[in-house]
């Protein structure tokens, strides 16, 4: 019975996990289309949800903590609550970055965008399904699918080097648009990073299951890693 119990709440804990990836895809989602649209109005509420990610990861902490000290768990359980606790702080930086890209949005005011939003748009959309499917490997212990999607990292980085490239075209023709072209390379920073984060939450997974720790290859091309 005891151990039936602790099972359910290790399994409340990951239910609450992917409730915080939720949150997390959403604000992402949130403040790229506030970005998109220069809604300043829905950038600002990006801030109070991210409020409310903070407060879930806390939360979680609490819940980790709380089953460590009561249950002392060993091996693998030790391993998923360590791990829980590395994932929920994963994600709250994640939810750290949707809110610079709303704050981007703030502090442009009425400027208008240097380009219309195409690359952003698909760093954000793919990074969010990255992170879905690493949460989803996460909490069933699929390490096979925790390593096959680090090395999609390659279509992020390659649409933040896009990005950069056409933004430093605009700068060259035109010094005086530098700092509209350093906010959008702001926002693809904060979106390249949070797929650099999902491969951290795919390496957990790799190590809640076989007990390894070690970096996962985030590139399908193996000559870029020497």
């Amino acid at each position: 019975m005891i151990r039936k119990t602790f099972e359910h709440e290790l399994q409340e804990v990951k239910d609450e996990i992917l409730m915080l990836g939720s949150m997390v895809e959403q604000a992402v989602a949130d403040s790229m289309d506030a970005l998109k649209k220069r809604d300043i109005q829905a950038s600002q509420k990006i801030y109070e949800q991210d409020r409310k990610i903070n407060e879930k990861r806390f939360a979680i902490e609490n819940q980790c903590m709380i089953l460590i000290a009561t249950q002392q768990p060993m091996a693998r359980d030790l391993r998923l609550l360590a791990s829980m606790l590395d994932v929920a702080s994963e994600l709250e930086r994640m939810g750290d970055y949707a809110k610079g890209i709303a704050t981007i949005n703030i502090r442009m005011g009425d400027a208008p965008l240097l380009k219309p939003l195409i690359d952003l748009p698909r760093m954000a959309a793919k990074a969010s399904d990255m992170l879905h499917r690493a949460l989803t490997a996460f909490v069933t212990d699929d390490v096979e699918a925790a390593r096959a999607i680090p090395p999609e990292d390659d279509e992020v980085d390659a649409l933040y080097e896009q990005i950069y490239r056409e933004l430093m075209t605009f700068v060259i023709a035109d010094p005086k648009v530098i700092e509209r072209a350093n906010m959008l390379l702001w926002a693809s920073h904060n979106l390249e990073r949070m797929a650099d984060r999902v491969t951290n939450i795919c390496e957990r997974t790799v190590f809640v299951v076989t007990g390894e720790i070690k970096e996962l290859q985030t590139t399908s091309n193996p000559q870029e890693m020497k």
